[in-house]
């Protein structure tokens, strides 16, 4: 709560870990948060999020806001941590002390998400963040889980980069509360602009909100590109506006919270039994026999939740 960096480095860096012990610091902060506003980046592998990302905090600190990032990362195959680290174009806010950048792997996780990720939110939150901005790492149409934790959703498409028509069409675009086209300066821009508002036009908007579309020019030009950000920031503000004049904050504040108690049940009630299956021996019986086909997975789960859950029932 005071702010320190080192501390909630370390406390996210065991989130990661798994370590189990650590999960009493966030049922201890966890009354004091849901303070700062949660911005998703989310969209195809090199659509520009890291520098998107690395000018939305040059603009939100103009303004005087104290800024969190969690940069999602591919997983090292060696180390198991995020080969990029903090990224390299936001060490340029290394210094500044109101900006907090955290580097999360994905640990295998096919959402474009860390498992740490939901708790690490908390963990900047309770240090006092205004924003807090989620890039993931970008995977496609596995990203929707983005929605789960953000208040506001950002999806960034860059014209020439395949079939736009296709793109669309992901799971991602359909959560979209602000659009960006970046790199609006190459060819195809335009058709990507009328992809998108055909789109729209097309899509329920009972909740009130039709998401805008930015266009952000080249890094190359930046004065352009500057103004582009700080139109995005603008529309970030006015859904944020949105969100809280319709109350459906609420809303996405009971999205989050559903999502986060299904990963703790899972946390405290499957994984201790696939680790003790596991450590007995009994889960490669078990696939031994399904491969036998002496059973099948649906009949070989309802066992094991029967006997697990009698032990339950039993010890209370």
């Amino acid at each position: 709560m005071a702010g320190d960096v080192r501390t909630a480095s370390r406390v996210i860096r065991r989130l990661e870990d798994e370590d189990k012990a650590i999960h009493r610091a966030i049922k201890h902060i966890f009354p004091h948060t849901g303070n700062a506003h949660v911005i998703g980046i989310t969209g195809s592998p090199g659509a520009g999020k890291s520098t998107l990302t690395d000018q939305l905090i040059e603009t939100f600190r103009d303004k005087g806001k104290t800024i969190g990032v969690l940069a999602v990362d591919p997983t090292s195959p060696f180390s198991g941590g995020a080969i990029l680290g903090d990224r390299i174009r936001m060490l340029r806010h290394a210094t500044d002390p109101g900006v907090f950048v955290r580097s999360l792997a994905t640990r295998g996780s096919m959402g474009g998400l860390s498992k740490a990720v939901g708790e690490a939110i908390h963990v900047m939150d309770v240090m006092g963040k205004d924003i807090i901005i989620i890039e993931t790492v970008g995977v496609g149409q596995q990203e929707v889980e983005i929605i789960n934790h953000a208040h506001t959703v950002m999806v960034v498409q860059v014209p020439g980069m395949g079939d736009e028509v296709q793109a669309i069409k992901a799971g991602l675009m359909e959560i979209a509360d602000i659009f960006i086209i970046n790199k609006a300066d190459r060819d195809g821009a335009g058709k990507l602009y009328q992809e998108i508002m055909n789109m729209l036009n097309m899509s329920d908007l009972s909740d009130g909100w039709r998401p805008p579309i930015v266009r952000v020019r080249s890094i190359l030009q930046p004065k352009e590109f500057k103004e582009s950000v700080k139109e995005i920031e603008k529309k970030i503000e006015d859904h944020r506006k949105h969100l809280f004049d319709t109350d459906l904050i609420q809303g996405r504040r009971r999205r989050k919270c559903t999502a986060e108690i299904n990963e703790a049940l899972l946390a405290a009630i499957l994984e201790p039994v696939v680790s003790k299956l596991t450590s007995s021996g009994e889960f490669d019986r078990m696939v031994d026999k399904v491969m036998n086909k002496e059973t099948d997975p649906y009949t070989m789960a309802d066992e094991v939740a029967l006997k697990y859950m009698k032990q339950v029932v039993s010890e209370d």
